[in-house]
């Protein structure tokens, strides 16, 4: 299994970085790829249980969001369309001087032999993507 963390601040309050990554689809207009809303969640759309489907096209993986602490975490998980026996993603959100620490971390058990720093190279990589569309939409 390999497993990468990102820490980064994001100058928006907290609250506001939180519905931003819970309520995947906004970052649309600033990665590669789309979050398509294929299964809503429970309260709301982007509630626990909710299913995105990312990728172009209609191509790509789904991911299932798993928990939701408002203001503080989100957790999901890949379900269908990679070759992973498991993936998550935990998401934590704290205060801090100039708005937002968001510490991403991503979990992911390959099916196929993929070299560990190989696959944390790849995950940072994701994860600096969605930070960095995090901090283009926020300022």
């Amino acid at each position: 299994m390999a497993s990468t963390t990102v820490d980064a601040v994001i100058a928006a309050p907290r609250e506001v970085v939180y519905q931003f990554f819970a309520a995947r689809d906004g970052i649309n207009p600033y990665v590669p790829v789309d979050f398509t809303l294929k299964r809503p969640g429970s309260p709301t759309p982007e509630g626990v249980g909710a299913q995105y489907l990312i990728g172009k096209g209609g191509v790509g993986l789904l991911e299932e969001t798993t928990k939701l602490v408002p203001g503080e975490r989100m957790e999901y998980k890949i379900v269908k369309g990679a070759p992973v026996k498991r993936h998550v993603g935990i998401i934590t959100f704290t205060d801090a001087e100039n708005g937002t620490l968001v510490s991403y971390t991503m979990e992911s058990e390959p099916s196929l032999p993929v070299p560990a720093k190989v696959l944390e190279f790849g995950l940072k990589n994701l994860i600096n993507q969605f930070i960095k569309g995090a901090q283009k939409a926020l300022r």
